[in-house]
C-alpha cells in the first residue's frame, strides 16, 4: 500500500522514557516529510502540550495535524487554523466534580494555559503539569469555578482503584459521554463521539484521504480504535496487551526507536 500520512501517539509512542524524541526518529520523520508524508500528532495531551514536539519536527513547514484532547480538537499546524473542536455540555460539569469527591479520586480539567484541579500536589497532577507544560490552579470551591464548557476531565488515582471506578463512572454518566483509559492512572471523560478513530475519520473527509493510506502507532487503551482503522495499524512493544492484539504490526518500544523503524520499512 502507497502509505501517504503516519498518525503518532505521543507518550509512550513516538517519545521516549524521558519524554523527548530522539535524533535518529526526528531525523527519519523529517525525511518522510520531505517526500511528501504527512504527519498527525494524535495525543490525549492538550494543544498547548502537543504544540512544542509539533514545532520540533517543523509540522508548520510540511502541513502536519496536531489533533489533542484524544480528538476534541484538529489544528492545521501550517495555517493555525481549528478544523475541528467540540466540548462537553457546560452544564454536566458539576455532576463530573461531585462524582469525583465521591468516588475520591483526583480531578483535572484545563483551561487556557493551566490545570485545573482539586488535588494540585497530586503526583499525577504534577506528571500532566509537566507532560503537558502547563501550570496548576486550585480554585477554592472547583465546582463554582469550572462553569464554563471544557474539552474534558481527567480522572486520576491508581489503575487499580480507577478500573473499579471506570465501571462507577460510566454507570452513573450514561451513555453521554465518551469514557475510557488513557492510562492506568488516567480516566478520560470527553464528549460523546470523541476518539482517536473517529476524529481522524473527519480529519481524512477533510483533506481527502482514505484511511486505507493511513498508518497509526500508539501504546495505550485510547490509541485501540485509531489503530484498528487505520490502514496499519501498529503497537509499540511497549504497549498494553489489548493493542498489541489490535494490531497489525507490532514495532519495537519506544525506547528502541520503534517510530523510525515503521518510518523506515512503510513510508521511506
Amino acid at each position: 500500500m502507497d502509505y501517504q500520512m503516519i498518525v503518532l501517539d505521543l507518550d509512550g509512542t513516538l517519545t521516549n522514557r524521558d519524554k523527548e524524541v530522539t535524533e535518529r526518529t526526528r531525523q527519519v520523520l523529517l525525511e518522510a516529510q520531505r517526500q511528501g508524508k504527512r504527519i498527525v500528532l494524535a495525543s490525549g495531551r492538550p494543544t498547548y502540550g502537543v504544540l512544542p514536539l509539533a514545532e520540533l519536527l517543523k509540522l508548520d513547514q510540511y502541513g502536519g495535524y496536531i489533533l489533542s484532547f484524544n480528538g476534541g480538537f484538529i489544528m492545521d499546524c501550517s495555517t493555525r487554523e481549528v478544523i475541528f473542536q467540540k466540548f462537553l455540555p457546560r452544564e454536566v460539569n458539576r455532576q463530573v466534580i461531585e462524582l469525583a469527591i465521591k468516588e475520591q479520586v483526583d480531578l483535572l480539567t484545563y483551561q487556557d494555559q493551566y490545570l485545573i484541579t482539586n488535588h494540585p500536589e497530586s503526583s499525577y497532577v504534577q506528571l500532566e503539569s509537566r507532560v503537558s507544560h502547563l501550570m496548576v490552579r486550585k480554585p477554592e470551591n472547583l465546582a463554582d469555578y469550572v462553569d464554563f464548557a471544557v474539552p474534558k476531565f481527567l480522572m486520576a488515582e491508581d489503575g487499580r482503584y480507577l478500573a473499579l471506578v471506570e465501571g462507577r463512572v460510566k454507570a452513573a454518566l450514561g451513555k453521554q459521554f465518551s469514557i475510557y483509559r488513557s492510562d492506568p492512572f488516567f480516566l478520560e471523560i470527553l464528549p460523546r463521539g470523541i476518539d482517536k478513530a473517529q476524529c481522524l475519520e473527519y480529519l481524512l473527509d477533510y483533506i481527502g484521504m482514505k484511511r486505507e493510506q493511513m498508518i497509526a502507532c500508539g501504546d495505550g487503551y485510547n490509541d485501540q480504535s485509531m489503530i484498528r482503522f487505520a490502514g496499519l495499524g501498529v503497537a509499540m512493544a511497549n504497549a498494553v496487551l489489548p493493542v498489541r492484539k489490535a494490531a497489525d504490526y507490532v514495532t519495537f518500544s519506544n525506547d528502541e526507536d520503534g517510530v523510525a523503524h515503521v518510518v523506515e520499512k512503510f513510508l521511506l
